[in-house]
């Protein structure tokens, strides 16, 4: 089952660092127009259907302004919602909901945004071998939830950093075989000696007569980048499960489902990323009056 375990230490570093940015000195604007003892009710109101992610990350953003400020998650991470569905309610001092919000919103609409399209890849490949992945093409600084929210919406991370897996892409293996692809096999295997027995290795290819050779120096995944559909089927049929086989490039919602149908293991998918649309959430605020306030 898909982990949705979110690390608090990192999250508390991108709080942090998302309210130096916007708050560096405070909230000027409440402190002038909103009294210092007035307290609000706040609802986080989906405006579209989606996917949940970031109900955690919200909460905290929340309390890391004031720790005595409420918050009830209404909806679970990786949770399908509709239009109109309340998410999260909120209570504290009005000065401190303000302050908040937007960075507590910006997270939660990216997050929701990036499961809600995961969700959309999972679904078009249900009833197929293919896992669907993201990539490093993440926000600078944000990798950490949007992964998170990868995984709210069904999907599965690909290698974290660059220092967790070897991955030889085409300008590696022009680099290390300075066009002499005779020279492939016996490179690959020199590397991959020097690793230890844990760690995965895998190379991209983009032409067929590069799958044997790879497969030769024992690698543990083959991606085939931009392989027109009648190229993957034919090369998930020469791997024979000797490696997992990844299709990447020309990945899209019209693509994927003929992807998957290839034979697949792995389908990696840069656009649950990078290219997300932040899902249309909102913070509806309402300032709690005391008996006899009007």
């Amino acid at each position: 089952m898909t982990s949705l375990i979110l690390p608090a230490a990192p999250v508390r570093d991108i709080l942090e660092r998302a309210f130096a940015e916007d708050a560096p000195s405070g909230d000027i604007t409440s402190q002038v127009l909103i009294p210092a003892d007035a307290h609000a009710t706040a609802v986080l109101n989906a405006r579209v259907p989606g996917v949940f992610s970031g109900g955690t990350v919200f909460r905290d953003a929340m309390k890391l302004v004031d720790p005595d400020t409420e918050v009830e998650l209404l909806v679970t991470d990786g949770e399908t919602f509709d239009a109109g569905t309340h998410l999260a309610r909120v209570t504290g001092t009005a000065r401190s909901v303000l302050m908040a919000e937007r960075v507590g919103l910006n997270l939660a609409q990216r997050m929701s945004a990036i499961a809600t399209k995961t969700a959309e890849f999972v679904a078009l490949v249900h009833g197929t071998k293919a896992r669907i992945t993201d990539t490093r093409k993440t926000t600078p600084g944000l990798r950490v939830v949007e992964r998170y929210a990868v995984r709210c919406g069904g999907g599965a991370n690909h290698r974290y950093s660059l220092s967790d897996a070897v991955l030889a892409k085409d300008n590696h293996l022009a680099v290390m075989t300075g066009g002499d692809a005779a020279k492939l096999t016996s490179l690959l295997t020199a590397a991959k000696a020097q690793l230890g027995h844990t760690t995965h290795f895998e190379v991209e290819v983009d032409r067929t007569d590069q799958i044997e050779p790879v497969l030769a120096a024992g690698v543990d995944t083959i991606m085939l980048d931009n392989f027109t559909l009648a190229d993957l089927r034919a090369g998930v049929a020469q791997v024979a499960g000797r490696a997992l086989v990844e299709a990447s490039g020309n990945v899209n919602l019209s693509t994927v489902a003929d992807i998957a149908a290839a034979g697949v293991d792995i389908i990696s998918v840069g656009a649950l990323t990078h290219s997300v649309i932040a899902l249309d959430l909102g913070l509806d605020v309402t300032l709690d009056l005391a008996p006899g306030e009007h």
